[in-house]
């Protein structure tokens, strides 16, 4: 057998001299080879076994049993049986020693790369230092010496597997030979035997032959020679001679036969029987010494990387333990790494700056203005565009009507409050003008010449930009008359279902919806990433609060009412969906969308896809109507925009279908699907009318 493989130092043992909690220094003897010298438990005497196997196997009645089968003819052929399965058991055992030692060295690698890794990003500037960085650094520093323990235990496996398979394959060899040994002395035996039997049957047979011939049996034996029949007396002289050959020769081989029985019982068969018990002996022996060793390694391994984790008091040592790894997470202060991080930048706070004030323009300080009548006129046409909360007007642009104008035929006044009727509109302001459908989107309204003011260039709203921010809300209220609050909802619009906002408002498709495919239809058609590129936060909230207060109030036609962020209003509209209680889509009709995405054939998954829009409530249904025309008029201008079909789903699956449910990650790529297929298909599903 091969020398024995380096051990870890037993457990279990109060005087274990070996056992080094302190991974980050060597081992006592100052080498890890000295380490894994130390006494194995194997060495030691075996723990006592139960009295009931004890008497089992010391009980003389099994003993003579299992002396008689080892000493019986098949004693040979059934050691060399059991001696070939402890050979295939410690090849097993030590191929399962050679994957476990692999598989932990790799661990133990991997474990020191990671910990090396994060080390490292510890230390670079961007990451957090002060207490996080002393105590995780501490961590990671335990992290390697597990990964050192594990190293050493997977060393100690393959020694274990090397010293298996050189005692299996040593066996191997003496049992080929001790076969061919023991074998022969049995076939020998065997075929000695067999002639013997042979000799005595043809003896037997010639015997009565002849006692049949001197009875006078005339059917005993063969009357005819070469020269014609024999005589009687002829006859019986034959049989005699050949009944005394055959009876020496019967002799000779009973006499070999017992020959080779004896040396094989006394010598030969003695012989192989001992030697394949010590084979087997041997091999049983060391197969459950490696084993325990396996055990021992296994209590080494965790109770050396316990005393990282949580060291413990060694018995007979004074020494402090060092703290444990809960213990170390526990000494990270965040209150004291916060203000230690800001105190060094308290060098780095700028000077400070005087005072801002304001100061009115010398042209604008002569005394209160009146408002303009382009101004006034502006009020009038915005009034005038106002949507019956009953029908949302299909469409964006107006066509002039023949009725004079009676905007403006008395003194100047302040800009009027929005009427909350359209009736009201009518009292005050020009008719309401006759409008065109989606096919003129990308040109912006014209008005009637006949209306007061109007203007010259194509945009009535063709006025400076407002800044961003308080300044250009401040500018455009004054402007436009807009304003955004943060007062409670009065009418809110942004999470109610569309079911209530039609039996509210009248309307199947809302308001916001409406303002907002406006907005976008005619300003945001060939702005490059639209519905991708998010807007600004705080001027979707504050156009949020506009809805949700007076919705009737908003006009999008005029880009000053949202500060040419149109960005911002596509925002707008996919938080109005993604704040809906029940998607657009309907969770009832959910599964049933993702299952029509499932289809390949487009035609089927079209038809699939058409028949669940038909059946959506009448809101829902209107709604993603004219929000899927919409995008459909998005995606023709893809040139410019770059929004095609399969960016479009991807930007808008989630709001109008919601959340993707389960744990199954590819419902998020089949609800875009979902609006793919409807994008694609837009004009078989729905009528442009």
């Amino acid at each position: 057998m091969a020398a024995n493989p380096p051990t870890l130092p037993p457990v279990g043992s109060s005087t274990d001299n070996g056992f080094n909690p302190n991974f980050d220094m060597p081992a006592s003897n100052g080498d890890e080879a000295a380490e894994f010298s130390a006494v194995s438990p194997i060495e030691a005497p075996l723990p006592p076994q139960p009295l009931e196997k004890q008497q089992d196997a010391s009980d003389p009645q099994i003993q003579q049993k299992v002396q008689n089968v080892l000493y019986s003819d098949i004693g040979v052929n059934t050691l060399l049986n059991r001696l070939k399965a402890s050979i295939a058991s410690a090849r097993d055992f030590s191929s399962f020693l050679k994957r476990r030692g692999g598989m932990e060295e790799e661990h133990a690698n991997s474990l020191k790369k990671l910990s090396r890794l994060t080390l490292e990003n510890v230390h670079k500037t961007e990451a957090r230092h002060e207490s996080y960085q002393r105590q995780f650094e501490q961590v990671l520093h335990a992290n390697e010496r597990i990964a050192d323990n594990g190293t050493q235990f997977g060393l100690a496996l393959h020694a274990m597997h090397e010293n298996l398979q050189q005692l299996a394959n040593k066996m191997e060899s003496s049992r080929k030979t001790w076969k061919q040994q023991g074998l022969a002395a049995e076939k020998k035996v065997q075929d000695a035997e067999t002639l013997a039997e042979k000799a005595k049957a043809k003896y037997d047979q010639l015997a009565e032959d002849l006692d049949r011939v001197k009875t006078g049996d005339a059917g005993a034996g063969r009357k005819f020679g070469l020269k014609g029949p024999k005589s009687a007396a002829q006859h019986e002289e034959d049989l005699q001679r050949k009944t005394q050959a055959a009876d020496q020769d019967y002799a000779s081989k009973i006499q070999t036969a017992q020959s080779y029985r004896k040396e094989l019982v006394s010598t030969t068969r003695p012989q192989a029987v001992t030697a394949l018990v010590d084979l087997i002996k041997e091999i049983d022996a060391a197969l459950t010494m490696e084993m325990q060793k396996y055990a021992s390694f296994n209590e080494k391994l965790v109770v050396n990387n316990g005393q990282v984790v949580s060291p413990q008091v060694l018995k007979g040592s004074t020494a402090q333990p060092s703290p444990s790894m809960n213990n170390l997470i526990y000494q990270i202060n965040n209150d004291k790494d916060f203000d230690e991080y800001f105190l060094k930048h308290s060098s780095k706070i700028p000077s400070v700056r005087s005072e801002l004030q304001y100061t009115k323009h010398p042209t604008q300080a002569q005394g209160p203005t009146q408002p303009t009548p382009s101004s006034i006129g502006s009020a009038a046409r915005r009034a005038s565009m106002q949507l019956q909360q009953s029908q949302p007007p299909p469409s964006f642009s107006t066509q002039p009507q023949n009725e004079p104008s009676q905007a403006y035929q008395q003194p100047p006044l302040p800009e009027p409050t929005q009427p909350s009727t359209y009736q009201d509109y009518s009292s005050n302001f020009p008719p309401q003008q006759q409008q065109q459908p989606y096919g003129s989107q990308s040109q912006a309204p014209q008005y009637s010449s006949t209306s007061a003011y109007s203007p010259v260039a194509p945009n009535p709203y063709s006025q400076p930009d407002y800044p961003r921010g308080p300044a250009g809300q401040t500018a455009a209220r004054q402007t436009t008359g807009v304003s955004y609050s943060s007062a409670p909802p009065v009418n809110p619009v942004f999470g109610v279902s569309l079911e209530d906002l039609f039996r509210r408002d009248g309307s199947p498709v809302p308001m916001v919806v409406y303002q907002c495919i406006q907005a976008v239809d005619l300003f945001g058609l060939e702005v490059e990433g639209i519905y991708r590129i998010p807007g600004t936060t705080s001027q979707i909230q504050n156009m949020k609060a506009l809805f949700d207060s007076n919705a009737s109030s908003v006009d999008f036609r005029n880009p000053e009412a949202f500060q040419h962020d149109v960005n911002s209003v596509a925002g707008l509209l996919k938080q109005f969906f993604r704040e809906l209680p029940d998607p657009l889509l309907t969770l009832e009709f959910y599964n049933g969308f993702i299952e029509a995405a499932r289809i390949d054939d487009d035609i089927m998954r079209r038809d699939s896809m058409h028949a669940l829009i038909n059946g959506l409530p009448d809101p829902n249904y209107a709604t993603l109507r004219a929000l899927m025309l919409h995008l459909h008029r998005v995606h023709q201008a893809s040139e410019v925009n770059r929004m095609s079909t399969a960016n479009l789903g991807i930007c808008w699956a989630p709001s109008v279908m919601g959340p993707h449910k389960g744990s199954n990650m590819a419902d998020a790529g089949l609800q875009a699907r979902v609006v793919i297929t409807i994008l694609d298909n837009v004009l078989q599903i729905f009528d442009e009318d």
